[in-house]
């Protein structure tokens, strides 16, 4: 029998405030991004996964939007090392995961995603999970959903 495991998606306020900086400092200095860099954008923050398991088979995401806006959630690839390098839009994995309450939703209703994307999705971070301690992503919040709003994990079943 195997066991699911809920892995919530964890704010990294400390790589967040960094890139915000990055973007800050380019600005002052009036200078341009590298060329392929990714820069955050004001409506964007870095969270992450660790992963205590390696051996992980997808199984649904949890989202919650307290009130009607748009969650987009991007995947960094391996080759990102945040302490080290800027992120550069090659290391930005797809699909996306797209989720959604629309403004005339009822409060039970369950928040809306692109499902073949949102499943595809899953099925890669867990495949990448297999190589990895620790996962970087960005959450982008539009119309009127923010970081305290939302609240969002991945359940995997545990391959024994």
């Amino acid at each position: 029998m195997s066991k699911e495991m809920e892995l919530p998606f964890l704010p990294d306020t400390q790589l967040t405030e960094v890139m915000r900086l990055r973007v800050q400092s380019l600005q002052q200095r009036g200078q341009k991004r590298q060329d392929g860099e990714r820069l955050l954008q004001p409506n964007e923050a870095v969270y992450r996964l660790d992963f205590s398991q390696q051996s992980l088979r997808f199984l649904h995401w949890t989202v919650r939007l307290a009130q009607p806006g748009r969650l987009t959630i991007t995947a960094t690839s391996q080759l990102w090392t945040p302490d080290l390098t800027n992120l550069m839009t090659r290391q930005l994995l797809e699909p996306v995961g797209t989720f959604w309450r629309a403004a005339g939703d009822a409060s039970d209703a369950p928040v809306q995603c692109y499902e073949a994307d949102a499943h595809e999705f899953g099925e890669r971070i867990a495949e990448l999970a297999k190589v990895r301690k620790v996962m970087y992503f960005l959450f982008a919040f539009a119309e009127s959903c923010n970081p305290e709003t939302v609240d969002c994990s991945i359940t995997f079943t545990v391959d024994s």
